[in-house]
């Protein structure tokens, strides 16, 4: 992908905890299908827009860090109330990743500034994971503290938790490792249903085909997608019981690649007698940047257009065939040095002005441009 991650990650974590088909077609998909993926904080006013275009779900990240810098410290959880509050006052849904560790429990890797692992190896990471998905589900699941405090907010209590970000690639993990991963998944899944027995897992969404996973780096710096989760299997014995989702982020320079990268992880899934699970797409965009041959995802505006009906048309014809259950299209808007396509990626640029993928994003989730 040739992503800037590193700046993209901090950038996400720290945006989130600051204070053709037309719409006649849009009843084919459930109605928490379309999806947003935000670089800053939206305002009330821009998540109304949002809603009113046809957006039922935002994905926004908890990061452990952000919310408990002290071992043993309390959880702030202030900035995500805010947004959670916000979200529900317009109608959408939230889905969180869980991602991060301060550094009192895992060490930064400085180069990638990621986690040099993964919270699973030590008693003192175990349990403070273990503490923090528990903390974030009481207070925002169905019996969450967030509700009680709050009786004006609509109740609309998360379900769905996806547990990391990439965990196949270094800018997430510096030293990804499906072994592990399998740990923290199983972690966190006990810790979902000790607080809500109606939570459901969703895997972090993998990315598809980095480029540094060609790379004969031991250990690997990433994976394709397709054997990050073929070694999740075949090392954490059970794992099929403990996620009741999966997530891809196919990202690539065409749509007309969306196919052969979701199928071959699929063959994976019927390989391992899963391929009755739900895919999550929680990360899909291209660029409105000038095309250039250094950037594979920078189209122009018009460009960015045609990957975006492209893409859409591709995931709902064959939505039923691969148990589609939501796609996020990253981003909401422009935030410039996040990442090699960041400052393009958006439905809206700067001033949250609309573009033309915007309205073309419309036209498939069956709201109005405004």
């Amino acid at each position: 992908m040739g992503m800037n991650v590193r700046a993209f990650a901090v950038a996400l974590a720290l945006a989130a905890f600051t204070g053709g088909a037309t719409a006649a077609t849009a009843g084919a998909v459930s109605g928490t299908f379309w999806g947003v993926v935000p670089q800053a904080t939206p305002t009330s006013e821009e998540l109304v827009r949002l809603k009113q275009g046809g957006v039922d779900s935002i994905r926004i990240p908890f990061v452990w860090s952000a919310v408990q810098q002290q071992q043993g410290g309390p959880f702030d959880w202030s900035g995500v109330d805010s947004m959670v509050g916000n979200a529900a006052d317009t109608g959408l849904e939230v889905l969180p990743f869980l991602t991060g560790a301060p550094q009192w429990a895992v060490a930064v890797n400085h180069r990638y500034q990621s986690p040099q692992n993964l919270p699973v190896r030590t008693a003192t990471q175990r349990s403070g994971w273990t503490t923090f998905v528990r903390e974030a589900v009481a207070r925002y699941g169905p019996t969450g503290s967030f509700w009680a405090e709050n009786p004006a907010v609509p109740f609309r209590p998360i379900r769905n938790w996806q547990i990391w970000n990439e965990p196949n690639f270094m800018y997430f993990v510096a030293k990804p490792n499906p072994a592990e991963y399998g740990k923290l998944v199983k972690l966190s899944f006990s810790a979902l249903r000790s607080v809500d027995h109606g939570a459901k897992l969703i895997l972090g969404g993998l990315f598809s085909r980095p480029a540094e996973a060609n790379l004969k780096r031991r250990p690997p710096l990433a994976y394709f997608a397709a054997d990050f989760l073929d070694k999740l299997y075949r090392t954490t014995p059970g794992i099929q019981q403990k996620f009741q989702g999966y997530a891809l982020h196919p990202y690539t320079a065409t749509f007309k690649r969306l196919e052969p990268y979701i199928e071959e992880v699929r063959d994976v899934l019927k390989e391992h007698h899963d391929a009755g699970k739900g895919l999550w797409l929680t990360e899909l965009g291209w660029s409105s940047q000038h095309p250039t041959k250094k950037n594979s995802f920078a189209k122009g505006r018009s460009g960015q257009v045609t990957q975006l009906r492209g893409a859409f048309r591709v995931i709902k014809k064959r939505a039923s065939k691969w148990h589609v259950q939501r796609v996020y299209w990253f981003s909401i808007d422009d935030q410039r040095g996040s990442c090699n396509f960041c400052d393009g990626s958006g439905l809206f640029a700067t001033g949250f002005k609309p573009k033309p993928s915007w309205r073309a994003y419309v036209s498939f989730a069956g709201g109005t441009a405004g």
